[in-house]
């Protein structure tokens, strides 16, 4: 693998046994081995069920990549494999550099420890040792801000004092890679806070694989997204292009028993990077102080993307001072309608 990728799959898949009934596993069990021997061709039990199939995908150092999908589509399950946490039953998965993942909440804390051994456990198990943990534990527990649970066990712990300790940890390990799975969105909002700094100061250097519902931090942090349905990549790219697709098709499912009008949304060919259009008016702003505002164009709306099957539609947008005219930009601050 080229030291320029920090990860690489390759036609990783997943794959369990889903059984009818809890007697079929005994059946499974005993009965093929009765079946060969007596020369009759086994029959099987169970029916197969692929979480994740045929996912091929790189990372380069440096680089921030989100994962969408629906609940159940295999994202999970690609960052437990990508971690080690869980075994593939085909293909396989490189790594180069040190992980630090954040995934199901409370996963790898011992409910009986307390807060002050599980941080000491889960730096050991990512590769800190004792003096190096030693020197970082007031770091980390200030960082989790918990106050005197840190000395309880971890049973007691609301699930927002569960995800402090654990980003707590993974924040102070000198990690190469971090894999997030959704855990933020149980925090409170200055927690959140806290993280998003950690993670733009942690992305100038540092390779994210970030997983959440939450396209809009999935278009503010990433790079490049990748979009899985039913175990398999849809499509992948432009952040904002690939997550219009994705609720635009969320939206489609939603309202296609109750519709009779085709829904409008970009297929997957339109996702392709000579689709991304670049707005020049973007290139004033980013040359100038105007980033530091707000600042709101005049803009036709007809010419702007949509989806849905037009019960609806946004035909005008302004901004209003406390006078009610027409503003084109306002400053931090200022009360706006």
């Amino acid at each position: 693998m080229s030291s320029e990728i920090a990860i690489k799959v390759e036609n990783l898949g997943k794959c369990y046994q889903i059984y009818d009934q809890p007697r079929d596993r005994l059946k499974q069990f005993v009965l093929p081995h009765i079946q060969r021997s007596l020369g009759f061709s086994p029959k099987q039990y169970y029916r197969d069920f692929w979480a994740l199939k045929d996912v091929s995908f790189e990372v380069k150092k440096g680089q921030t990549v989100g994962i969408i999908g629906r609940n159940g589509s295999g994202k999970s399950t690609l960052l437990q494999m990508i971690c080690c946490t869980l075994h593939p039953t085909n293909g396989n998965v490189q790594t180069n550099g040190r992980i630090a993942a954040l995934l199901e909440l409370g996963s790898g804390f011992n409910p009986e420890f307390t807060g002050r051994e599980n941080i000491y456990l889960n730096a050991a198990v990512i590769g800190l040792s004792r003096e190096e943990i030693d020197a970082r534990y007031d770091d980390i527990a200030a960082f989790a801000d918990i106050g005197d649970f840190i000395e309880q066990p971890i049973k007691t712990y609301s699930s927002g004092m569960i995800v402090r300790l654990a980003f707590a940890v993974i924040a102070h390990v000198n990690a190469n890679i971090l894999v997030i799975d959704e855990a933020l969105a149980v925090g409170d909002a200055f927690f959140t806070q806290k993280c998003m700094r950690f993670l733009r100061n942690f992305m100038e250097h540092g390779t994210v694989l970030f997983v959440s519902h939450d396209t809009g931090a999935i278009i503010n942090l990433c790079d490049k997204v990748i979009w899985l349905e039913r175990g398999k990549i849809n499509v992948s790219g432009h952040p904002k292009i690939v997550s219009e697709a994705y609720l635009a098709s969320y939206y489609e499912g939603a309202i296609a028993k109750n519709s009779k009008n085709k829904s409008i949304f970009p297929t997957s060919t339109d996702l392709s990077k000579d689709f991304i259009q670049h707005d020049p008016r973007w290139e004033v702003v980013n040359k100038s102080d105007l980033r530091n505002k707000l600042q709101v164009f005049s803009f036709n709306l007809e010419q702007a993307n949509s989806f849905g099957n037009g019960a609806a539609e946004i035909k005008e947008v302004n901004l209003l001072n406390t006078a009610g005219n027409r503003i084109l930009q306002c400053t931090g601050g200022e009360v706006v309608e």
